[in-house]
């Protein structure tokens, strides 16, 4: 196979702007006050909004 250039990558980028790899899974922790328990909630949101619900937490 050939080599791709760096230049083409960066291209390829700004091609794929709009997939998968702007969302951001977050895994929370959430301690049940009854029991005691942990249980876990798992999210994918968009990186451009990880701060507003971390904040929201």
């Amino acid at each position: 196979m050939a080599k791709v250039s760096k230049n083409a990558r960066v291209a390829q980028r700004a091609a794929n702007a709009g997939s998968g790899r702007d969302f951001v899974k977050i895994v929370q922790s959430i301690k049940d006050p009854k029991t005691g328990k942990y249980t876990y909630k798992e999210v994918m949101i968009h990186k451009d909004k990880m701060k507003e619900f971390m904040e929201k937490k």
